[in-house]
């Protein structure tokens, strides 16, 4: 995944001859011998010294938040999208940022087979790197605030979950960005692991395009407001469930993952546990999951919640293949596996090449600051070279 940067050589300096050195010694003792030369050295030292200091202390940007991003855990992902456990710092008045951890504790939940889901989930926050360029969008058509009337029922400890309107409108469709197009190839762009860090979630929302679909993470603090603020300008939004990865228990999701020898009846309970968490969502994505979504008991359990509520499921690519009932997308590629915007623009050639292609195309990306930056640079331009920017729930198919 990471090159070796090219090691460079220099040859070495050729050494002073005896009466070299002693030339310029007797040159620099007579400097400093001479009070008008030794002024005015000095005096051209002070004024070199105000400039460097005048260049470090005048950054309009050093007091920026700064995430040194652990790339380490990108390039020990493999196949699956960084996510919202391991990748960004909190945010900061100021730079940097120390690591640390914190707990996100959760009401317990009764499962089918009578036993308890307690404790809390540990998000590690490593160093992170600077979010710069770029600017906001412009005014945007907000849109419907959430909840929806008629689109939810009372949900587990006076939350809310999703359901099908009496007039057989589903949230999918009411909460999913309206889209028209044009003829041109779709291209859809979505960004997850938002709401965790308050800078760079706001960041998202504020300069990303509305087409961009956003995705949450479920345990985020104050997520309903997260989404509402999404919305308002104009994002449609997708849920993060976590699921049980290959390595499962040492990459723990949290105490609501979704495991793959769960009871139909606890995979339903903790589905419905994520999508209590918030309204306005048209869907949900995995986080995670390599080892769920090749289980057919789980994934059947996991489809047959969300079509009953009438939810949508956009995967990663990871469960491409498989056939569903709920109306639902998949990615064709994960733009960041590689954080450099030169690899990350590559992603995204490639996205236009399959779009050209096929007539449509998904990528999926985390909100690392180089993916955020890349993404903003290159929708910007997508119409003049032929494309369609569309919200994931244009590419969605089964409905």
């Amino acid at each position: 995944m990471f090159s070796r940067k090219p090691q460079i050589t220099h040859s070495a300096p050729r050494p002073a001859s005896a009466g070299s050195r002693d030339r310029l010694r007797a040159i620099a003792l007579a400097v400093a011998a001479n009070p008008y030369l030794s002024a005015g050295g000095a005096a051209l030292l002070f004024l070199l010294t105000l400039v460097v200091l005048v260049l470090i202390m005048g950054d309009a940007k050093a007091g920026s938040p700064v995430v040194r991003l652990d790339l380490a855990h990108a390039a020990a992902a493999g196949g699956s999208v960084p996510g919202w456990k391991d990748a960004l710092a909190p945010e900061a008045d100021s730079a940097p940022v120390s690591t640390g951890e914190f707990e996100l504790s959760e009401q317990p939940i009764e499962l089918a087979d009578g036993g308890v889901i307690g404790g809390s989930a540990i998000i590690t926050l490593p160093d992170g790197g600077r979010l710069e360029g770029g600017q906001p969008v412009g005014p945007v058509s907000a849109l419907p605030q959430a909840p929806i009337a008629g689109l939810t029922a009372p949900g587990p400890g006076g939350s809310l979950l999703p359901i099908v309107g009496v007039d057989g409108r589903p949230p999918w469709q009411a909460y999913a960005r309206p889209f028209k197009s044009n003829g041109k190839p779709k291209v859809a762009l979505i960004i997850g692991g938002l709401g965790l860090n308050p800078a760079y979630t706001r960041r998202a929302i504020e300069l990303l395009p509305p087409e961009v679909t956003l995705s949450f993470a479920p345990y985020a603090d104050g997520l309903q407001q997260w989404i509402d603020l999404a919305r308002a300008n104009g994002h449609e939004v997708l849920l993060e469930t976590p699921m049980e990865p290959n390595d499962y228990p040492q990459n723990d999701p949290g105490p609501f993952t979704l495991l793959a020898g769960g009871a139909p009846g606890e995979i339903v309970k903790k589905t419905e546990w994520v999508l209590s968490r918030a309204t306005g969502y048209f869907g949900v994505t995995n986080y995670l999951g390599s080892r769920f979504v090749t289980s057919n008991p789980a994934m059947n359990a996991f489809s047959g919640a969300l079509k009953q509520r009438g939810v949508a499921f956009v995967d990663d690519g990871m469960a491409a293949r498989r056939g569903m009932g709920p109306p639902r997308a998949s990615a064709d590629r994960i733009v960041d596996e590689d954080l450099s915007a030169e690899a990350i623009a590559r992603q995204f050639s490639a996205l236009e090449a399959s779009a050209r292609s096929r007539g449509q195309a998904m990528g999926s990306g985390f909100a690392y600051p180089v993916t955020l930056e890349s993404a903003a640079v290159w929708t910007r331009s997508l119409e003049e070279r032929g494309f369609q920017l569309a919200p994931a729930s244009a590419l969605l198919s089964g409905h």
